[in-house]
């Protein structure tokens, strides 16, 4: 094998940071946040992935629903976000090209990869589970008109566009399962740390990064809250009895009594918990918006199990240590 040296390491004068002046230096940090929120948004996002299809796996074997497919994930926007998340996803064991298609005006860009790409943000919302909006601010108008009328009750729209209120995009859509994270960024992170992988997955596969997704730049209990109330909702969706709901949810994220494990009470008040007392009435479809905005039965549980939250944030890391090498490379 030939050894290839790359002549340019250390050479100051083609660093990024050499042809800009005193003023400019000063926002320099923003290179870091932007990376920071790239790889911390597409490894949440890839967490959600991975903890609904284990859900419909887990569902598809307690109600004997066969004919379930695995998890469909849409990703509206073929941009640097787009781009990223597709290939993290392409990383995770069980993930397959079938399982994704994506919405872009330019899908020769992404085909590539194996996944469907198509220009048809109508059939994409009509098709996926979990709907991405990778888009920017400026697009969402137009983009939520043509998906109103074609959103199913049951598909999960998660969005990276953080300029606009989450009530005001529930509005655009016409549809109130969204999800979308606030990210706050903690003082004394490592600039170096986010700018050190040119690609979110490889990034992923770096442990310090993911232990740093998980915390640094927040790990929004907000968020941890309306992703269990989204899997919840899967439940619902699919006419789960509340008992077999929390059975798949205490499987899934592996509690036990030393953890503290979900009942009918985490998710809901006592008063809604009392008309659960047959097993077979699933719970009620829960507002993500309440989840993210909200204290909620489950925000004020999670706080007083502390065991909870670390049996969470560790089946978090575990979502990427099997992040697959060969998958991780982009094709251009």
């Amino acid at each position: 094998n030939s050894y290839t040296m790359d002549l340019t390491i250390n050479l100051k004068s083609l660093e990024f940071e050499n042809g800009l002046g005193e003023y400019e230096r000063e926002f320099t940090y923003l290179r870091s946040r932007s990376a920071d929120l790239t790889v911390c948004g597409c490894g949440h996002a890839v967490f959600l992935c991975q903890m609904a299809s284990l859900l419909r796996e887990k569902v598809k074997g307690i109600s004997n629903k066969s004919h379930l497919q695995g998890l469909n994930v849409g990703i509206l926007g073929g941009g640097n976000i787009g781009k990223q998340l597709t290939m993290v996803l392409l990383g995770v064991p069980g993930f397959r090209p079938c399982n994704i298609s994506i919405s872009t005006k330019r899908p020769e860009t992404l085909s590539k990869t194996g996944v469907q790409c198509y220009y048809d943000n109508g059939k994409l919302a009509a098709w996926a589970d979990v709907l991405f909006l990778c888009i920017l601010p400026s697009h969402l108008p137009h983009v939520c008109a043509e998906l109103r009328s074609h959103l199913p009750a049951h598909c999960l729209v998660y969005t990276f566009t953080s300029a606009v209120p989450l009530h005001r995009l529930t509005l655009l859509l016409g549809h109130s399962f969204v999800l979308k994270p606030q990210y706050e960024f903690v003082a004394g992170n490592s600039v170096q740390m986010w700018l050190q992988h040119n690609q979110v997955a490889k990034s992923l596969k770096d442990k310090e990064v993911v232990t740093a997704t998980s915390g640094s730049v927040s790990w929004d209990q907000w968020w941890v809250c309306a992703l269990l109330y989204g899997l919840l909702n899967i439940c619902t969706a699919e006419g789960l009895g509340s008992s077999q709901a929390l059975q798949l949810l205490n499987e899934i994220f592996q509690t036990n009594l030393s953890t503290g494990t979900f009942i009918c009470q985490s998710f809901v008040n006592s008063s809604c918990a009392s008309t659960l007392t047959n097993s077979e009435e699933p719970f009620p479809w829960i507002h993500l918006v309440d989840a993210q905005t909200k204290q909620t039965p489950l925000s004020s549980y999670l706080s007083g199990h502390k065991a909870l939250q670390k049996c969470i944030s560790a089946l978090y890391s575990k979502t990427f240590s099997g992040l697959s090498d060969r998958k991780c490379e982009m094709k251009e």
